[in-house]
Parts: structure tokens; C-alpha cells; sequence
């Protein structure tokens, strides 16, 4: 009797030891994109058609500099960079939480429609109301999470079946539909509106991050600062959800109301951001798939590595939409999506 107790203390050691080191390499790799982050966020400090360079940068960061060089870096870059993070880290773990409650690879709320949902709400009111005061600034959340909400809602009924849960491939096919009908509308809308604010709306529907101030910031942060964390304290229940609903039930979760509680932080998340960011795709796909590659599947790695991915994304996607026709702009939803159209390609190629 004592060789097989040996050898099971032996196999908890080994299991032990494995975790220690992946432990330490997940770790190690939001310490690295977190270092990668930052670096972004200087180097987009310096980017712009006026250059600042990295000694004039740090001396008006700490309080030096000219009065132009402390409107260009405190009034338009740092807003923009900071709104870049934001909603980066948002759209990312919206997506993968959808991954993990759907068990769907390739669901996205851009993907799904939910983006495009919570779009047309912000887009109905930008193009009818007379003016963006305060106010509304920071109605527009709100606004942009009322339609994502309306939209997820209608996605997931329509893709629901009792019994069998959430159907992965019905899940993507009636997104994709809707987010088709919710883009006809999209385009019957601005073809109404007054040629002044139409180069606005098309600017913001190719994924332009609009909202370059610090009003902007506060009216997003909430969203951020109270979602993400909450999302965080579910990485276990996601892990639990992820083996499938019988046995999801089976281990005590319960899943509907799990599934609802996590997918409305999902839409909060991405409607907040449309509405501040545009039409910014694929951050949602591809932040989760590259963080599970390099972190596994365990939600309380995957959820921060998408964050940071994410975040990481959309920095450099603006910092090169700034850089690459000066002194034109290509707003940072065209360059993240010529990444991620092909990667998408490939997934659903590759998907079973």
C-alpha cells in the first residue's frame, strides 16, 4: 500500500512543479506585454505631423515645453493614446469572453453585429442631434450599450435552442445576418443626413478613434474600470463553462444566469467602445486567440493577456494610421482589419 501512495504524492509534485512554471511563464508574459505597451505609448507620444522628439516629450510631460507642444501632447495625443488602451482592452475580452460562453473560435462582437448594433444607436443620435455638449458625451455609453444589448439579445434568442444551449454555428450565421440588415440601415441613415456630418460618419464607420479628448475618457473609464474586473473574478466560472453546459451543471455552475451575467458585461464592454472608437473589428478575435496561444486556455491568463493584447493592438493600429500618409490619417479600424481579415480567413478555414 505505501508504493502506490508514493507514487500518487510523486504525480501531485510533478503536477505541482508544472504549474509553478507556468505560473511563472504566464507571468512572464504580461510583464512583457505590459513593457510592450509601454513602449508603444511613448513612441506614439512622438508620433503626429508635428514630431515631437523623446527629449521634448519627457521635459512637457514634466511640465517644460512650449505652449504648442503642451496643447499637441496634454490636448490630442495622451486622450487619444489613453481612449487607444481603453478600448483596446475592452473590445479584446469582450471577445473572449463570447469565445468562452459560446465555445465559439470565431465569435467577435464585430463579427456577431453587437459592434454594428451599438453603432447604429450612436450614429442615429450623432446625426440628428444639434450638438455634442458634455451631456451627451457622456450619454453616448449608454447609447452605445442600449444597442448593443438590443442587438446581442436578438443574436443569441435566435441562436438559442432548449436542450442543446447555445449552437456555435447558428450563433455565427445569424450574426453575420444581422450584422448585414443592421449595416443596410446604417447606409440608408447616412445617405439622409446633411454632407457636413457624412465625412464624420464615414470616417467613424471605418473604425476611427473620434473621441481625442479627455471628456471622452471619463465618459469610457467607468465602463472599463468597473467591467474588467468583474470579468476578471469570473475566470473561474468561465473555465467551468468552457467544458460544456452538462457538465457545467453537472460540477453546480449555473449556466444560463452565468451566461447572461458575462454577456452583458461583454455587450457593456463593446458598446462602450464603439462609441468612443467606431467601427474598430477583429480586436476581438484576434486579442484572444494570440493571448491563448501564448498563455493556454485558463480564463484568469487568457482574460488580462487579451486586455493586454488588445490594448496593444489598437496603440500601434493608430500610431501607424497617424504615421503612414502624413499628414492624412487611415483611421485605425482599416489597419487593425487587414490583419484581420486574413487571420479570420484562416480560422474559419481551419475551424471544425
Amino acid at each position: 500500500m505505501a508504493q502506490p501512495t508514493f507514487e500518487t504524492d510523486n504525480n501531485n509534485s510533478n503536477i505541482s512543479s508544472e504549474d509553478r512554471r507556468q505560473y511563472r511563464r504566464n507571468v512572464t508574459v504580461l510583464l512583457t506585454l505590459g513593457l510592450l505597451i509601454i513602449i508603444a505609448f511613448v513612441l506614439s507620444m512622438n508620433t503626429g505631423f508635428i514630431r515631437l522628439s523623446p527629449l521634448d516629450t519627457i521635459r512637457t510631460l514634466f511640465g517644460g515645453g512650449t505652449e504648442k507642444e503642451q496643447l499637441i501632447l496634454f490636448d490630442f495625443r495622451l486622450p487619444r493614446i489613453v481612449i487607444s488602451v481603453l478600448i483596446g482592452a475592452g473590445l479584446a475580452v469582450s471577445g473572449c469572453i463570447m469565445q468562452g460562453i459560446s465555445r465559439n473560435a470565431l465569435a467577435d462582437p464585430g463579427i456577431l453585429g453587437i459592434n454594428a448594433g451599438a453603432g447604429l444607436v450612436v450614429l442615429i443620435f450623432v446625426a440628428y442631434y444639434p450638438n455634442m455638449g458634455t451631456a451627451s458625451i457622456f450619454l453616448l455609453p449608454v447609447l452605445a450599450w442600449i444597442g448593443a444589448g438590443v442587438t446581442a439579445a436578438i443574436i443569441f434568442s435566435l441562436s438559442y435552442k432548449r436542450h442543446k444551449g447555445l449552437l456555435p454555428t447558428r450563433l455565427l450565421l445569424t450574426g453575420v445576418a444581422v450584422a448585414a440588415g443592421i449595416s443596410a440601415a446604417t447606409i440608408v441613415i447616412t445617405l439622409r443626413i446633411n454632407p457636413e456630418k457624412y465625412q464624420f460618419v464615414a470616417t467613424w464607420m471605418a473604425g476611427s478613434i473620434w473621441g481625442t479628448n479627455w471628456k471622452f475618457v471619463l465618459a469610457l473609464l467607468p465602463f472599463i474600470v468597473i467591467l474588467l474586473p468583474f470579468v476578471f473574478s469570473k475566470a473561474r466560472t468561465m473555465n467551468v463553462l468552457n467544458l460544456g453546459e452538462m457538465t457545467a451543471i453537472g460540477l453546480g455552475a449555473k449556466v444560463s444566469r452565468e451566461q447572461i451575467v458575462l454577456l452583458a458585461a461583454a455587450v457593456g464592454l463593446a458598446g462602450s467602445c464603439v462609441a468612443v472608437s467606431g467601427g474598430i473589428g477583429f480586436v476581438g478575435l484576434i486579442g484572444p486567440h494570440l493571448a491563448r496561444r501564448l498563455v493556454g486556455p485558463k480564463h484568469q491568463a487568457l482574460l488580462p493577456a487579451s486586455a493586454l493584447t488588445g490594448s496593444f493592438m489598437v496603440i500601434v493600429a493608430d500610431m501607424l494610421g497617424r504615421l503612414i500618409l502624413q499628414p492624412s490619417e487611415i483611421p485605425a479600424g482599416i489597419i487593425v482589419a487587414i490583419v484581420g481579415a486574413p487571420y479570420f480567413l484562416y480560422l474559419l478555414a481551419h475551424s471544425r
